[in-house]
């Protein structure tokens, strides 16, 4: 099929509801059933598959699979079973603050010695361990952006213009060759790696996914708006100080220039959109809906929750000197189209 052209293949499946959900996709079986979606690890690698390979037909979809199944009403259901593991168990582990105040602050503030994968790389981190983290980080940094357009409709006024702002600029100021997933598969032709949309999917670990389900699970709920803005806060704030921790990685670790410069380009940028964010966004945001407050507060302690999932699973391995890869990355020099 002409559609099939640019869609990544489905992954291997990694547990009854991934190989549920995948079948069903093909049109060769049954999705799960919701007795086995309660029992499911919600961190874990088969729920969270199971619930990437629902979302990614909002994106892209994958080779062989219909366009109509994006809204197929039980495939629908499945998700929202799904979802609503993840979103229960998010609530419960990922309370920190008790006001948007404190939340930024804590965003704001740089811990004098930091001991996190920014730090790491940075310090003492190999070039393998570089390679390994942006082929983890690719699964976002690809639709880098548009997870958090789906906002958009669902805001007004400065809230709207600020994010519509920040968006732009995410999307190269209208330039393709300046698009931020542009300059990150060049980031990923100097290392070697495959810059195929979805290539390392088998590769990513649980952890991985749930930092872009989370993206997903917060977009594409109108209800979550606020949630929404609050991830999309955390990123842009924290952003400018790990990207120049990153850019000095690239450099010791001799990545290339086109690393070197994906990381140099964010450390500029997103310190002008962290000022954007807080005071157009947010303060627009609730200006306009205060009681949305402590959903803002919500997403970015549940950010900072999975992210920290991720960073300890990455630490932990590559301390031990282990791969955190599901897969093995050979070295690969295809381009994004």
């Amino acid at each position: 099929m002409e559609h099939d052209r640019d869609e990544p293949p489905l992954p291997t499946p990694r547990g009854p509801l991934s190989s549920g959900v995948e079948a069903y996709l093909r049109g060769a079986g049954r999705l799960p059933r919701r007795e086995g979606i309660d029992r499911a690890q919600v961190y874990g690698d088969d729920l969270q598959l199971a619930l990437y390979l629902c979302y990614e037909l909002h994106y892209r979809g994958f080779a062989g699979v219909a366009p109509e199944r994006e809204w197929d009403p039980d495939l629908l259901r499945t998700r929202a079973a799904l979802e609503q593991r993840f979103l229960s168990a998010l609530r419960t582990d990922a309370r920190v603050h008790d006001s948007v105040a404190e939340a930024l602050r804590g965003l704001l503030v740089e811990p004098v010695h930091g001991t996190g994968v920014t730090h790491f790389l940075r310090d003492e981190g190999e070039l393998w361990q570089v390679r390994e983290y942006a082929a983890l980080r690719s699964l976002y940094h690809l639709k880098e952006a548009d997870p958090h357009a789906w906002v958009l409709p669902r805001l007004w006024g400065r809230a709207k213009a600020g994010m519509a702002a920040v968006e732009f600029d995410e999307w190269g100021g209208g330039r393709a060759d300046r698009v931020h997933a542009r300059l990150f598969a060049d980031l990923m032709t100097d290392l070697g790696l495959d810059t195929r949309y979805g290539r390392y999917l088998d590769a990513a670990t649980a952890e991985a996914l749930v930092t872009v389900n989370l993206m997903s699970l917060f977009g594409l709920h109108r209800a979550l708006r606020g949630a929404l803005v609050g991830h999309f806060a955390t990123v842009e704030i924290t952003s400018s100080p790990g990207s120049r921790r990153l850019a000095q990685a690239m450099r010791r670790t001799g990545a290339g220039s086109a690393a070197e410069h994906f990381y140099d380009e964010h450390v500029e940028a997103d310190a002008v959109h962290e000022q954007v964010v807080r005071h157009d966004v947010i303060g627009g945001l609730l200006e306009q809906e205060p009681y949305l407050a402590p959903d803002v507060v919500f997403g970015i302690d549940a950010t900072g929750f999975v992210e920290d999932r991720f960073g300890a699973r990455l630490l932990g391995d590559w301390r031990a000197s282990r791969s955190s890869l599901c897969a093995p990355v050979s070295r690969e020099s295809t381009h994004i189209s």
